[in-house]
């Protein structure tokens, strides 16, 4: 049994999400935490959301309430949407709690500590109608180094290279256009390039088990680290644990470093909230212990540089050694599993131009795991990939209900109808043995690539299965069999029903929610798959709010099972619903959009 930290990206908290955010962070991540724990090992899938930072103030400022107020409507929300996905999180929590600032401010101190955060006057960018720092990324203007005309304060896309924002030719601000002040104000830096050399050692490390997208951008960051500000000039974020900083209204960490270590702090709150206060070392201390971080291909610097170049410095293993704090050696990523850009019928998502559509819209209208589905089959595992909705409705209706839901409806309502329960089979046939043979043999193949996060090559291989016994149940026609060989008959469906039950544990990671059906379909007691709910919690002295958790040990186990003769079987409901092409018009009429 193996410990296994699950760790998808935090989502921001200023506005909901759309299926464009959960095809790179959440659903994978699922997918992958679902089959771990169907093969037996100890998953904590912890995360919550990302609520420090400027633009929640800014948002906050332009509706009129106040960060805190923004911030708590959309946890709630967002909390609600990834429920829905039946995103099996061990704990999804906030980065506003005072167990998230206690683990931050550790790291900080033990960071400053070792000699990896330093303090440096530098200039900053204000905005001169508010007073308050604009961040780097929140400025825009012309690249000193290529002359492009939209480079962000901390780096151009155009040329690649990372940049100040005083440094930018004509800087502006991108919330209100106006030419920002610049300042000096002393604030802490991460030395980044005293881990260059151990993080080149430990990228090089991974050749060969992570994707090469991940590792060779990463790499190539190591060329250009520089010390990376860690402060800013704010009233919203985890306050400086520093005398004479603590107190201060208008200082705060920067909500980068904050975020990531929310993964840390999660398991934290998880390992309190379980009644083992040190729960969570097994996942975080334990040298065997593996972490998997799945996010969208924009997070990589943070997840494969910054983060574990904090997590070595809180070890002390930069290049100015050091020893590590209280929490103890913290372990280093085993993979970070980055996933490239989901675009809407060839546009880029943007909630601004009407181009998106919210999970939460999105599943009012249409089943949860044709979306799981369309993710795993489809979605932007190593190249950006764009969701039409004529391919949603295609793949819907020729592979979810022609194929699988097709075989399941077949196979059940025959045997319900002919023989009211499962069959015992009879003489098996050589064609009967080797069917059941590679259908168990897929556990291994579907298994190997869930394991390297090869969501496509998994749930096609399964999906091989499911045509496989569509083919032999067409072929084998048990229809025929009924009068002239009903021996015959019932040993065909007693292979076909064990194909099916195969095939549902093969697919219970992306759709597990049909796989519940399927599984009571034939028979199943209790839970399959286990879903998550949301618990109303709280801190002393604070308010309370939505986390979502739950218990995922159902009968759900990566093996071959084999059909108990003698269950009784009734003619079961479709699985999926079969959609019309009137879905295309109206989808695309909803973005302004023609077919």
């Amino acid at each position: 049994m193996r410990n296994i930290l699950a760790a998808p990206a935090w989502p921001y908290a200023n506005g909901p999400r759309h299926i464009g955010h959960v095809s790179g962070f959440g659903l994978p991540c699922d997918m992958f935490s679902r089959y771990q724990r169907m093969a037996g090992n100890r998953v904590l899938m912890v995360s919550g959301t990302d609520e420090h930072g400027t633009p929640i103030q800014v948002q906050a400022d332009a509706e009129g309430v106040t960060a805190r107020e923004l911030a708590d409507r959309y946890n709630r929300v967002i909390a609600e949407d990834l429920t829905s996905l039946g995103m099996t999180y061990d704990l999804f929590t906030r980065t506003t709690t005072r167990n998230h600032y206690a683990v931050v401010q550790e790291m900080f101190t033990t960071l400053l500590k070792n000699g990896y955060i330093f303090p440096k006057t530098t200039l900053g960018a204000i905005s001169p109608s508010t007073g308050r720092t604009l961040p780097d990324r929140y400025i825009e203007g012309t690249c000193p180094i290529c002359g492009y005309d939209g480079a962000r304060g901390d780096q151009c896309d155009n040329c690649g290279n990372q940049l100040d924002p005083a440094d930018l030719i004509n800087p502006r601000s991108r919330i209100n256009g106006e030419t920002p002040v610049f300042v000096e104000a002393e604030h802490y830096f991460l030395d980044l390039p005293a881990f260059a050399q151990i993080l080149g050692e430990w990228l090089q490390s991974k050749a060969g088990s992570w994707r090469p997208n991940v590792l060779k951008f990463s790499l190539n960051l190591l060329d250009d680290l520089q010390p990376r500000a860690i402060t800013r000039d704010l009233d919203w974020g985890v306050p400086v644990p520093l005398d004479g900083w603590r107190d201060r209204p208008d200082k705060r960490i920067y909500v980068w470093f904050d975020a990531v270590i929310g993964y840390l702090s999660a398991s934290v709150e998880w390992a309190r909230r379980s009644g083992d206060p040190d729960a969570w070392r097994a996942w975080w201390n334990a040298p065997d212990a593996e972490a998997y971080y799945f996010m969208g291909k924009d997070n990589i610097v943070f997840h494969a540089e910054i983060w574990p170049a904090m997590l070595l410095g809180y070890d002390g293993q930069g290049s100015k050694g050091g020893s590590p704090g209280p929490l103890g050696t913290l372990n280093l990523p085993t993979e970070v599993v980055s996933s490239e850009y989901l675009t809407m019928e060839g546009k880029k998502f943007s909630s601004s131009r009407s181009v998106v559509i919210y999970v939460r819209d999105f599943l009012s209208r249409y089943d949860v795991d044709a979306l799981r589905y369309y993710v795993a089959i489809a979605g932007p595992e190593n190249q950006d990939t764009d969701f039409t909705w004529s391919e949603f409705v295609r793949r819907n209706n020729d592979e979810l209900v022609a194929t699988w839901g097709n075989l399941v409806n077949r196979a059940v309502s025959f045997a319900a109808r002919n023989i009211g329960s499962i069959p015992s089979a009879g003489s098996l046939t050589g064609f009967d043995q080797s069917m059941l043979e590679r259908s168990r043999a897929a556990f291994a193949a579907v298994g190997g690539h869930l394991e390297s996060s090869r969501f496509k090559f998994a749930i096609s291989e399964a999906m091989r299965t499911v045509a496989e016994a569509n083919k032999y149940f067409s072929e084998q026609a048990p229809w025929k069999l009924r009068e002239s060989d009903p021996e015959r008959m019932a040993t065909v469906l007693h292979v076909a029903l064990q194909l099916v039950d195969d095939a549902k544990t093969l697919l219970t990671p992306f759709l597990p929610r049909s796989s519940e059906q399927v599984y009571e379909m034939l028979g199943g007691a209790g839970v399959w798959s286990g879903m998550p709910h949301i618990e109303e919690v709280d801190e002393e002295g604070a308010p309370s709010y939505p986390v979502i958790t739950g218990s995922y040990q159902g009968a759900a186990r990566w093996e071959s099972s084999p059909i108990r003769p003698g269950t009784p079987l009734a003619v079961p409901k479709p699985l999926f619903t079969k959609l019309g092409p009137e879905v295309v018009d109206s989808e695309l009429a909803r973005l302004g959009q023609t077919s």
